[in-house]
C-alpha cells in the first residue's frame, strides 16, 4: 500500500511545509470527498490483505461510521447531489484513523519476514 513519499521531506523543512501547506488544502478541497462526507483513509482501495486485517482492527465505532459515510457518499452519488455545507466533512474532521493501523500491520510483517530469514549460525 505505502510507496516512496515526499512529505517526510516537506515536514522536516519548516518553510516548505508553509509554502506546500496551502497547496495541499486546495489540492484536499478540489479532490472532492469532502462534499460527499468521506474522510481521506475511506478512500483507500479494500482489495489488499493488509488493508483487509486492518479493517478488522478498527473498533466497532468507527467502523459503523466508515460504513455509513461510504452508503451515504454511495447515496449522493447515485443521486448526483451533494451533501449540505452542515453535513460535509470538515477539515479538521478529516483525520487519519485507518492508516496508523496499515503501518502497524506493515511493520509487523516485515518484522516477521525479516525473522524468518534470519540464519543462526552455530560456532
Amino acid at each position: 500500500m505505502s510507496g516512496p513519499s515526499f512529505a517526510p521531506y516537506v515536514l522536516r523543512r519548516p518553510w516548505l511545509k508553509r509554502w506546500m501547506m496551502p497547496l495541499a488544502n486546495w489540492y484536499a478541497d478540489a479532490a472532492g470527498y469532502r462534499r460527499l462526507g468521506l474522510r481521506a483513509d475511506d478512500l483507500i482501495p479494500e482489495e489488499n490483505d493488509t488493508v483487509q486485517l486492518a479493517l478488522k482492527r478498527l473498533p466497532p465505532k468507527e467502523a459503523y461510521d466508515r460504513i455509513f459515510r461510504l452508503r451515504r457518499a454511495f447515496q449522493c452519488s447515485i443521486s448526483h447531489q451533494l451533501l449540505p455545507r452542515e453535513e460535509q466533512t470538515k477539515p479538521e474532521d478529516d483525520y487519519e484513523y485507518l492508516t496508523p493501523i496499515i503501518k502497524e500491520i506493515e511493520a509487523a510483517a516485515k518484522e516477521r519476514a525479516d525473522l524468518e530469514s534470519m540464519k543462526v549460525q552455530r560456532k
